[in-house]
């Protein structure tokens, strides 16, 4: 249960102000369908994290405990680092793929955006540490629909509300706490 919980708030957390959150706002206000909007990125998501999650969990099998657990700390401590970097709107991978359906476009435009994005990297992360495996992919979509869902539904609003600079910084010391926590227990 705690790989469950633990990677559902490191990613919703961790996701506020991130460009697929910004992707949300973005697929919201151009199609105005909420329902095929928010089951692209569950379906997105699940794939992606599914496959980042399976990686961490092969990284874990592959090297030492100790060895493991310094990586998992400073990569905890990378990922905070890189959410004190607020992210653009200007990588809208949906501006090709208007044509498509609004279910096929976010599907589409969330698995991309999320290749390399810090809560795949998070996804890779978690699943190293923790098992089993389903916890951890289920708690990273959990926490990236936390994120998005409110967003998709609530638009604009919303988001100009949002103090995106106070969320990174809480973002930033909840992935530091965790890597301190790593190395500690």
């Amino acid at each position: 249960m705690q790989a469950l919980l633990v990677s559902t708030a490191a990613v919703a957390l961790a996701e506020i102000g991130d460009k697929t959150q910004l992707l949300s706002l973005i697929l919201a206000t151009k199609y105005r369908r909420p329902w095929p909007i928010c089951l692209g990125i569950l379906g997105a998501t699940l794939v992606n994290h599914a496959l980042a999650g399976s990686v961490g969990a092969l990284v874990a099998a592959w090297l030492s405990p100790m060895l493991l657990k310094w990586i998992v700390a400073g990569s905890f401590l990378a990922v905070a680092a890189w959410t004190l970097v607020p992210d653009r709107a200007d990588d809208d991978p949906t501006a090709k793929r208007a044509g498509h359906g609004v279910l096929l476009a976010t599907l589409i435009a969330f698995f991309l955006a999320e290749m390399g994005d810090k809560t795949q990297v998070a996804t890779v992360i978690l699943a190293a540490e923790y098992r089993p495996l389903w916890q951890v992919v289920a708690g990273t979509t959990l926490g990236m629909l936390a994120a998005n869902v409110p967003v998709v539904w609530l638009g604009v609003r919303f988001a100009a509300r949002l103090p995106l600079r106070a969320a990174r910084i809480g973002t930033a010391l909840l992935f530091a706490t965790l890597a301190l926590w790593i190395v500690l227990r």
